[in-house]
C-alpha cells in the first residue's frame, strides 16, 4: 500500500479529471441501485393489482423516505395506466430503461475523465524515469543491465497502469455502487440482509489466502523480463562478433533459457490471477442459491416479504457480484502492480551522489590551470588512481600515455566529474570543481572518445548535439576542420543523411571525424581526447590527426595515447604505471632518458 501513495502522489496535477470521476461515479452507484428498486412499485401495479395507489402519497419525512417514493411511483404507474395493464407494461420498461441508460451514461463519463489521469500519470512517470536515467552517475548504470533498466521504464511502468491506477476506476464507483445497493437491501428486508452478510467475510477470506502469493510471482516475471530484454540489447550491440564467432547457437541457447524461465513464471502468475474470476463468480453464486433458499421460505412460507420486493431484492443481490468481483480483481492488481512499483521507485527513489552544491559556482570561462592534487580514487575496492599529482596549464596539451588499467581514462573521467573523487581535489582556476555545477564545468569541456557516440539521426544533428540553433554555416565550419566535409557532401543527402543506429552506415574514421566535428562546434576552452585513434586504420588515422591537431590549437588539450606517434609534439608527455606517474617531460627529454617511455615507444615501432 505504501508503493500505491508514493505512485498516487503523480496523481496531483491531473486532480481535477479525478474529482469529476467520483462525481459520475457517485451518480452511476446511486443510478445502479435505483435501476433495481423502481422496479418494486412496478411490479406491484402488474402482478397485485389490490396494492394499486389511487390517491398522490404526501410526504411524511426522512422516516418514511422508502414508503413514499414506492408509493409515489406504483401512483404514477396507476393512474398513467388505468385499467390498460400493457400501458402499465409499458411505462415499467420505459422507466427501467431509463434508469440504466442513466446508469451507462455516467459509467462512461467517470470512466471517459479517469483516462486522462491515467495516461497522465503514466506519461509523468516515464517522463520522470527517463529525467532520473540521464541525471545518475555512469557508475550506477556499469552495476545494472541495460535491458533491466528498459524493461523498468517500458512493461513495469505499463503495470503500474494496468494495476494500480485501474484501481481508481474502482476506489469510488464499486464501493458506493455496493453501499448504495445494501442500503436499498436493508429498505426492503433487514432480516434477509443480515443474512447476507454471513456469507460475505468467509468469501473475502478465500479470495484473500488466494492473492497472496502474487506480488513474488509478479516481481520473478518483471526480473526475468528485463533479463531476456538485456540479452537483445547484447545480441543487436555484438552482432558481428556473434557471427564471426559462430556464437548463434550459444546465444539463442541464453535467450532460449531465459524466455523458458519466462513462460513458467508467467503461467504461475496469471494461472493464480485466473482462479480469482471464476472463484469469486462461484462464490457470489453460491450466496445467491442461498438467498433463493431463504427469501423464498419468507415469501411462500412465512409470507413476511411479498414477490415483488424479493425479485427486486434478487437484482440488488446479483447487482452486488460484478462490483465484488472487480474489487477482488483489483487487489491482486495492487499486488501485481507492488512488484513493479516497487523497480520503478527504486530508480525515482536513488539518490544521485554526484549533485550540485548550494549554491555552487556558474563557470563561464577557463583562466590558468586544470590541477590534480593527491587524488586517489577507486571503482571498487583497490585504488585506481593513487596519490596524483598533475598541472595541466591553459593552452598547453599534456599527453596521458601508460599501458591498460594504468588510469589514463579514470584522469578523464573525474575531471568530467563522471565520478567523484575518493581522496584529494580537482580544480579548475584554483577553485575546486565540487563547488562549480555540472553544467558549467562540461560547458566547458569538449569530448572525443575511442567509441565514437553517434546517434541515429541525421549528420547535421549529430554534428550540433552540442550546440542548440547552431546555424548550418557553423555546422559545415565545423565539418571542414574535422576533414569530414568531403565525405558528408558524398552521402546521399548531405548534411540531412541519416547515419543509421550508432552512425552504423559510415566507417570508423567517418564517425570519428563527426565526434570531432561535434566538438569543435561545441568550441570549448578545454579539449579531451580519450584514445581517439587507436581504434583506426592508418589512412583514417592521418585525416583524424590532422582534423585533431587543428582542433587542438590554442586550447586546453588533455590527450590520453595509445598511439604513441600522435601525441609527439605535446607540451608535456605524463607516463602512468598503476594509477602512479613514473616519469614526465617532452617527447625529446623522456627518450633521453631511457626509461618507461622510450620502452614503450620502441614496443610499438616494433610491433609496427
Amino acid at each position: 500500500m505504501n508503493y500505491f501513495k508514493k505512485i498516487l502522489q503523480f496523481a496531483g496535477p491531473y486532480r481535477k479529471f479525478g474529482y469529476l470521476n467520483i462525481f459520475f461515479n457517485i451518480l452511476y452507484a446511486l443510478f445502479s441501485a435505483l435501476s433495481f428498486a423502481a422496479l418494486i412499485p412496478t411490479l406491484d401495479v402488474l402482478f397485485t393489482p389490490e396494492k394499486k395507489v389511487l390517491k398522490e402519497p404526501t410526504y411524511q419525512g426522512i422516516g418514511n423516505l422508502k414508503d413514499y417514493l414506492q408509493d409515489y411511483i406504483n401512483y404514477r404507474v396507476t393512474a398513467y395506466s388505468g385499467d390498460d395493464l400493457m400501458k402499465g407494461l409499458v411505462l415499467v420498461i420505459g422507466l427501467v430503461l431509463v434508469l440504466f441508460l442513466m446508469k451507462n451514461i455516467f459509467n462512461y463519463l467517470a470512466m471517459y475523465f479517469i483516462t486522462f489521469l491515467r495516461n497522465g500519470v503514466l506519461k509523468d512517470i516515464r517522463n520522470k524515469m527517463y529525467q532520473k536515467i540521464i541525471d545518475l552517475p555512469i557508475s550506477y548504470f556499469s552495476e545494472k543491465r541495460k535491458g533491466d533498466v528498459i524493461a523498468r521504464i517500458t512493461s513495469d511502468v505499463l503495470e503500474i497502469q494496468h494495476s494500480f491506477l485501474s484501481v481508481l476506476e474502482l476506489i469510488v464507483r464499486e464501493p458506493l455502487t455496493i453501499l448504495f445497493t445494501i442500503l436499498v437491501m436493508f429498505g426492503i428486508s433487514t432480516k434477509l440482509t443480515i443474512f447476507v452478510f454471513v456469507f460475505i467475510p468467509i468469501a473475502g477470506m478465500i479470495i484473500s489466502r488466494i492473492g497472496k502469493s502474487l506480488k513474488k510471482k509478479s516481481d520473478r516475471v518483471q526480473k526475468e523480463q528485463g533479463e531476456f530484454l538485456s540479452i537483445v540489447e547484447e545480441t543487436l550491440g555484438g552482432l558481428r562478433v556473434i557471427k564471426a564467432f559462430n556464437a548463434e547457437s550459444k546465444f539463442y541457447t541464453t535467450f532460449k533459457n531465459s524466455t523458458d524461465r519466462f513462460f513458467k513464471f508467467s503461467n504461475a502468475l496469471l494461472n493464480r490471477q485466473n482462479l480469482a474470476s471464476p472463484s469469486s463468480e462461484f462464490l457470489g453464486i453460491l450466496v445467491i442459491g442461498v438467498l433463493l433458499w431463504f427469501g423464498g421460505k419468507m415469501v411462500l412460507v412465512e409470507k413476511t416479504l411479498d414477490a415483488s420486493s424479493f425479485i427486486a431484492y434478487m437484482g440488488l443481490a446479483y447487482n452486488i457480484l460484478t462490483p465484488a468481483k472487480a474489487i477482488s480483481k483489483a487487489t491482486y492488481g495492487v499486488k501485481k502492480g507492488n512488484a513493479a512499483a516497487e523497480r520503478v521507485l527504486e530508480i525515482l527513489e536513488t539518490e544521485n551522489p554526484i549533485k550540485n552544491k548550494e549554491g555552487a559556482l556558474e563557470k563561464t570561462d577557463f583562466k590558468s590551470a586544470i590541477e590534480l592534487n593527491n587524488v586517489g580514487f577507486r571503482y571498487q575496492d583497490d585504488y585506481v588512481l593513487k596519490t596524483f599529482n598533475l598541472k595541466v596549464e591553459k593552452g598547453k596539451t599534456v599527453a596521458l600515455v601508460g599501458q591498460s588499467g594504468s588510469g589514463k581514462s579514470t584522469v578523464a573521467n573525474l575531471v568530467t566529474r563522471f565520478y567523484d573523487v575518493n581522496k584529494g581535489e580537482i580544480l579548475i582556476d584554483g577553485t575546486n570543481i565540487k563547488d562549480i555545477t555540472k553544467n558549467s564545468l562540461r560547458g566547458l569541456m569538449g569530448l572525443v572518445t575511442q567509441d565514437s557516440i553517434l546517434f541515429n539521426d541525421t549528420v547535421k544533428n549529430n554534428i550540433a548535439l552540442g550546440k542548440e540553433n547552431a546555424t548550418m554555416d557553423e555546422i559545415i565550419a565545423a565539418a571542414k576542420v574535422a576533414n569530414a566535409h568531403e565525405f558528408i557532401m558524398d552521402l546521399p543527402h548531405g548534411y540531412d543523411t541519416n547515419i543509421g543506429d550508432s552512425g552504423n552506415k559510415l566507417s570508423g574514421g567517418q564517425k570519428q571525424r563527426l565526434s570531432i566535428a561535434r566538438a569543435v562546434l561545441k568550441n570549448p576552452p578545454i579539449m579531451i581526447l580519450d584514445e581517439a585513434t587507436s581504434a583506426l586504420d592508418t589512412e583514417s588515422e592521418r585525416l583524424v590527426q590532422d582534423a585533431l591537431e587543428k582542433m587542438m590549437q590554442n586550447r586546453t588539450s588533455i590527450v590520453i595515447a595509445h598511439r604513441l606517434s600522435t601525441i609527439q609534439n605535446a607540451d608535456v608527455i605524463v607516463v602512468m604505471n598503476k594509477g602512479e606517474i613514473v616519469e614526465q617531460g617532452t617527447h625529446d627529454e623522456l627518450m633521453k632518458s631511457d626509461k618507461n617511455y622510450k620502452k614503450l615507444v620502441e614496443m610499438q615501432s616494433f610491433a609496427s
